[in-house]
């Protein structure tokens, strides 16, 4: 008896992941490319998540491993310890992921320690900023890929200087594909427009442990917010939301004129809230880029001191304004005062990421196939 192998193993595990995938995983589905998809569950409820998958039109992922642990380390071991297991049952020829959560870091160790090459969708950011966890993980996933996929050339050439052993490929990034491939399923389906009290805004989110965990941060997000020279519509992840409360600053946003706080919205939700926003404040990475595909086209204040997509700076789409209050106001007055045209093309390609991946992966496991 034969046993067949499996050819691509693909894993995700955040809804980003999940988004930044579904382009690729369509173009390997149009060339009839056969792969098993594994979910770690990282961020959100996997019925949740299913129910996301779903909506997109992407196949329920054979594996799921619902990782119950949210300490980093003990999370990321788990998912090892699991991603192994499938490893060793399903003996794939190519591991393909995408970013850098735990999930990657995981995946890419685990792979790396049964001997299987891994392809990293959107390799070689880099913020050089070391509080970053996922600064942490990108650069231990880039050293640990055999082919990695990045979405610029500055991208390319972070991954040069670093002298990383894998085959480098510029594809553009996947984001760019997923915005303009649900853009109008997202105006079909979503209703979210309905529920906001203004009809000219600025769209605001704030998630990350260096910022929300530091109440001083915090505490200039919110005053920036309530002073805003346009009402801001804020989309509030759950660990800010806790930090809100624990510093008594929630009843001051909920109680405001000038604040909308909505809960977290889903990626069809957003994408309408990105497309009719004036403006985007945010400490994300992905809204970075979201915000310079055709279909959305916003500047983005990123509320950070540092960022690792340099290339919407340098485009004109972001502007890095640090986390003070007065320098996220100014951003905000600069923004509305400037009547000149965003950038026409993003620096973060045309689309066709997801299609240039699947020829490479092709091309590569036929040659991993002979071998």
């Amino acid at each position: 008896m034969v046993v067949q192998l499996t050819e691509l193993m693909i894993v995700v595990g955040t809804r980003p992941e999940v988004v930044k995938m579904a382009p690729v995983i369509r173009a390997l589905e149009a060339v009839g490319r056969d792969f098993v998809v594994v979910h770690s569950g990282q961020h959100y409820d996997y019925n949740l998540s299913l129910q996301f998958i779903e909506e997109l039109g992407l196949a329920k992922p054979e594996y799921s491993l619902k990782v119950q642990e949210r300490l980093p380390a003990a999370q990321t071991g788990r998912m090892m310890i699991s991603i192994e297991k499938i490893v060793e049952k399903e003996e794939p020829c190519l591991m393909l992921i995408e970013g850098d959560t735990n999930t990657m870091l995981a995946a890419a160790l685990t792979a790396f320690k049964q001997n299987v090459p891994v392809g990293h969708v959107e390799a070689g950011l880099r913020s050089y900023d070391v509080r970053m966890p996922e600064e942490h993980n990108r650069r231990m996933v880039d050293h640990a890929s055999t082919y990695l996929f990045a979405p610029t050339s500055q991208a390319k050439q972070n991954l040069l200087k670093e002298n990383v052993w894998g085959k480098i490929y510029v594809t553009g990034n996947t984001v760019i594909d997923a915005v303009i491939q649900h853009m109008a399923l997202a105006e079909k389906r979503s209703t979210i427009l309905e529920e906001l009290e203004y009809d000219e805004y600025a769209l605001a989110t704030a998630h990350r442990a260096e910022n929300v965990d530091d109440s001083k941060v915090l505490e200039n997000f919110v005053e920036a917010f309530l002073e805003a020279p346009i009402p801001v519509v804020f989309s509030v992840h759950p660990r800010t939301e806790k930090r809100l409360r624990h510093h008594d600053m929630w009843n001051q946003l909920s109680k405001s004129g000038n604040v909308q706080l909505l809960p977290p919205a889903g990626y069809l939700d957003f994408l309408v809230l990105m497309k009719n926003c004036k403006v985007l404040l945010t400490d994300s990475g992905g809204l970075q880029e979201e915000a310079t595909a055709p279909p959305i086209k916003k500047r983005v204040l990123v509320m950070r001191i540092s960022t690792e997509r340099p290339e919407a700076v340098e485009a004109g789409f972001a502007r890095v304004v640090g986390t003070k209050k007065a320098s996220i106001l100014r951003g905000i007055s600069d923004v509305l005062e400037d009547k000149t045209e965003v950038p026409l093309r993003s620096p973060y390609g045309n689309g066709d990421a997801g299609q240039k991946i699947a020829q490479i992966v092709e091309k590569e496991l036929a040659k991993e196939m002979k071998t």
